[in-house]
């Protein structure tokens, strides 16, 4: 179900709850700042969440609050994951959706890294 990215953190949220520990993980990378672990329910032969470890709600909610160390790690977290699975050079495709209207499940950041075959468009044409 789409949520309000607006809304305070979840801290039940099923991010949270893997990364206390409570929710079991396909780690692929972890670090002070983040987290990466493959999909539950791949879309592409590589599909792998990004999440930080902080509790930030949205990529907005993390702008605003989260701190430039954060930030940072976050961001080289995701290279360094892409970079680990050969997915630069044939390329790869980042996703995080932003509330309900972009389809946001889950009340807390998560970017998803999709790569291994040619993923097409972007969007579907002629959305207006």
């Amino acid at each position: 179900m789409p949520i309000d990215a607006t809304q305070p953190y979840d801290p039940g949220n099923v991010f949270a709850r893997i990364l206390r520990g409570e929710i079991p993980a396909r780690t692929v990378h972890e670090d002070e700042h983040a987290l990466a672990f493959h999909d539950i329910a791949p879309l592409a032969p590589v599909h792998i969440l990004v999440i930080p470890k902080g509790a930030y709600v949205s990529w907005d909610d993390f702008a605003a609050r989260g701190s430039d160390a954060e930030i940072a790690g976050f961001v080289r977290a995701v290279g360094t994951v892409a970079r680990a699975h050969g997915l630069v050079a044939p390329g790869y495709r980042l996703l995080a959706n932003i509330g309900g209207d972009a389809g946001q499940e889950v009340a807390h950041l998560h970017v998803h890294l999709f790569g291994g075959r040619p993923l097409g468009p972007m969007l579907p044409p002629g959305g207006g």
